[in-house]
């Protein structure tokens, strides 16, 4: 499937494999993507609440994804998804946060992966949220520290209110302002295409007026978060919008389809 690699100009595609191809085994899933024409995949956390899991876990994640024939092309770093939106902003979990990032990032340098995704973390019952962000700040500078040895990029995503109400970052311009705020060049914004059509957001817009900051672009169609064409965002003219404001990086499809159906690409 040459039109999965950015052929002719056309996108090219990585697979999520924490959200697609979960009828499988998480170790099985790089090869189903590979079977099923794709060349990179990208995953959430696969290690669930362990922020530290030991050599054999890790060695069997990198050796799935080597033995696939796939790159790995996104990372998040310890998120909880589904029932947390990451750590980055929580207090009580500075040490979890912390110890992940030195794991998450030796990942990345075995398999050549690039963007690590921060999940800010929700708002918490009782703290103020001037010191959450503060220490959002800090811990994304660490994080991009530590990203920058291997030459990674960290992201910063901005989800919506209505399936993450607590989350405070959900509008482009919020997340710019937070990797602005870093002071880290390599702090850049994932533009999920979903989460900002949920807040009504001008989509060409965001893209043209942040393509200098997006780091990479996840994507589902709106209502619904299934693949394109079950919905209603237009993402021919997306496409389109993203190579004109120069975007030439992968397009993670993160969105669910119990089918698998692969036609809306050809």
């Amino acid at each position: 499937m040459k039109h999965y690699e950015g052929e002719s100009g056309l996108p090219k595609f990585d697979v999520n494999c924490s959200i697609l191809f979960t009828d499988l085994p998480l170790l099985e899933r790089p090869a189903a993507a590979k079977d099923a024409g794709f060349e990179a995949v990208e995953f959430w956390w696969p290690f669930g609440e362990d922020p530290t899991p030991g050599d054999k876990e890790i060695d069997a994640f990198v050796r799935a994804i080597d033995d696939a024939g796939v790159r790995l092309v996104g990372l998040n770093f310890i998120d909880l998804i589904p029932v947390g939106r990451g750590l980055v902003s929580v207090p009580s979990e500075i040490a979890r946060f912390r110890d992940n990032i030195e794991v998450a990032v030796g990942i990345a340098e075995r398999t050549g992966c690039r963007a690590l995704n921060a999940l800010y973390g929700n708002r918490i019952a009782g703290e103020d949220p001037v010191e959450q962000d503060d220490l959002a700040l800090e811990n994304l500078r660490l994080a991009a520290r530590a990203a920058a040895r291997i030459g990674a990029t960290v992201l910063v995503e901005a989800l919506n209110a209505h399936e993450s109400p607590h989350y405070p970052i959900v509008r482009a311009e919020q997340a710019v302002r937070v990797l602005e705020q870093t002071g880290e060049p390599n702090v850049r914004f994932l533009c999920d295409l979903y989460h900002l059509a949920r807040m009504d957001e001008d989509l060409i817009q965001v893209i043209k007026s942040y393509a200098q900051y997006i780091g990479h672009v996840q994507i589902a169609d709106d209502p619904g978060r299934g693949r394109p064409g079950t919905g209603d965002l237009d993402f021919d003219t997306l496409f389109e919008t993203l190579s004109a404001a120069g975007y030439d990086g992968w397009i993670g499809l993160e969105y669910k389809d119990p089918e698998l159906d692969w036609t809306w690409m050809k």
